[in-house]
């Protein structure tokens, strides 16, 4: 339920309660968020100014809290205190956290039917101790139910009627919210609980498909719709809308007691669950790289092929081993068993059998095999391929560029006639002209070793 701040006509002490925020107003007055001196919150209700003068408001106060004293049971808030004396009379019950029924369907759109069944089982319940205490609400509706962690309540009973009381309305004339009114109460007939029985039926229409079952429009129009015309179910789920449809009948003897209804609504809760829990299996794992749509079967073909032989569903089947075949029968001298060939060396055991055989790949339905050729060997990786020629070339053109950058540099190391001959006068000539300075030696080297290689 939605808190405000507090105003400042509003008051800060009401009894023996302090007052902490506005939770929301009403033709009568306004409800307070207050606690006592334990810490213990409650909803407190105070009559208007304008209308604590007024008799007919104040029986009509009077007669709610009559009504909440009287019922007991879980399914209405519990009365902790009251003051029908007071300057603004008032009264306190025990505060429901949670939101109103008609504030969920509003934020989160229809209610599914395993929801609606389970609110509408535990309020035909909580009817049935209302109307067990003599009470007949009369104002029903999804405003006036709270979604409280403990289950649905059933609150603002100003307009209840009480067995021995008298009535507040007269005849063409009707207290309530349109569209969830009975038509009995249009036509100012006697209220019984089956009025009450046909408001839920309205509530339950209007949590499956966030409207109400008459429509919209003007007070005087969904009047009319209520006492003449047949309600619309369209959106109701199948398996409510018979039951809602009896609920909503024009003749209060043909509509369902609030027993018949509580007992069926927890069929249809239970049956309904049921089917949830049936339809929604445990999600399989997805692969990414999976397509969709037209390509799925292509794909799985596709992936059949590319594992080996040894690895796809149907060869798995009939491997030793496999999961669904029986064990193979071993000997003393089987490969696969606990013996082995005579002179052969033993190795280590490669798994937890101790049989040394090399355990099976992996390859189930979430995880499939690796991608192989035809030989049973990986695919050669095409951008691999492509970074390794590139070095490889790369590397190439660096050693020729180095061995002809050196041989550059030495020069020819003999001369052409074969014999060292033009070797051997170098260094003669090198000998003669040691005494001449490294440069004109140099010269004088390079001179004769060109005159050396140099053709006749």
């Amino acid at each position: 339920m939605a808190m405000m701040r507090l105003r400042r006509e509003d008051p800060r002490v009401v009894g023996s309660f302090r007052i902490h925020r506005r939770l929301g107003a009403g033709g009568m007055g306004v409800v307070y968020l207050g606690s006592d001196r334990r810490g213990q919150r409650v909803a407190l209700k105070v009559i208007r100014p304008d209308l604590a003068e007024d008799q007919e408001f104040r029986s009509r106060f009077a007669r709610e809290v009559s009504a909440a004293r009287r019922i007991r049971g879980g399914c209405t808030a519990r009365l902790v205190a009251a003051d029908l004396e007071a300057d603004r009379p008032w009264f306190a019950t025990q505060y429901v956290p949670g939101p109103s029924l008609h504030d969920k369907v509003a934020e989160e759109g229809p209610l599914s039917a395993a929801e609606v069944a389970s609110i509408g089982a535990a309020l035909s319940e909580g009817l049935v101790a209302v109307h067990e205490a003599g009470v007949v609400h009369r104002d029903l509706k999804p405003s006036n139910i709270l979604l409280s962690p403990k289950g649905p309540r059933i609150i603002d009973f100003g307009i209840a009627w009480a067995a021995g009381a008298s009535t507040l309305t007269h005849v063409g004339t009707a207290v309530g919210s349109p569209g969830f009114l009975a038509p009995e109460q249009v036509r100012g007939a006697a209220v019984t609980p089956a009025t009450d029985v046909f408001s839920l039926g309205a509530t339950l229409a209007y949590a499956a498909t966030s409207d109400s079952p008459f429509g919209h429009g003007s007070s005087e129009v969904m009047l009319y719709r209520v006492v003449h015309e047949e309600p619309q179910l369209r959106g109701v789920p199948d398996a409510l809308a018979p039951l809602v449809r009896a609920c909503l009948a024009k003749d209060p003897d043909e509509r369902p007691s609030t027993l018949q209804l509580s007992l069926r609504l927890k069929e249809i809760a239970a049956r309904e669950a049921q089917g949830l829990a049936d339809v929604r299996p445990p999600a399989p794992r997805s692969d990414p790289d999976r397509p969709s749509g037209r390509l799925a079967e292509q794909y799985v073909e596709q992936r059949t092929l590319r594992q080996p032989p040894d690895t796809r569903p149907d060869a798995r089947r009939s491997q030793p081993g496999a999961p669904g075949t029986p064990p193979p029968r071993t000997g003393g001298g089987s490969r696969t068993g606990g013996g082995s060939r005579p002179g052969a060396r033993p190795g280590p055991s490669r798994n937890n059998t101790g049989s040394g055989k090399r355990p099976s790949p992996r390859s189930g339905a979430g995880r499939p095999g690796p991608r192989t050729n035809g030989t049973g060997r990986r695919p050669a990786n095409p951008r691999l391929l492509r970074q390794r020629l590139v070095v490889f070339v790369v590397v190439t053109l660096l050693a020729a560029l180095g061995i002809a950058t050196a041989q550059g540099c030495q020069g020819p190391s003999r001369g052409l006639d074969g014999d060292g001959e033009g070797v051997r006068k170098d260094v003669r000539q090198e000998q003669q002209y040691a005494p001449l300075p490294e440069g004109e030696l140099m010269q004088q080297r390079y001179t004769s070793t060109f005159e050396a290689v140099a053709p006749e």
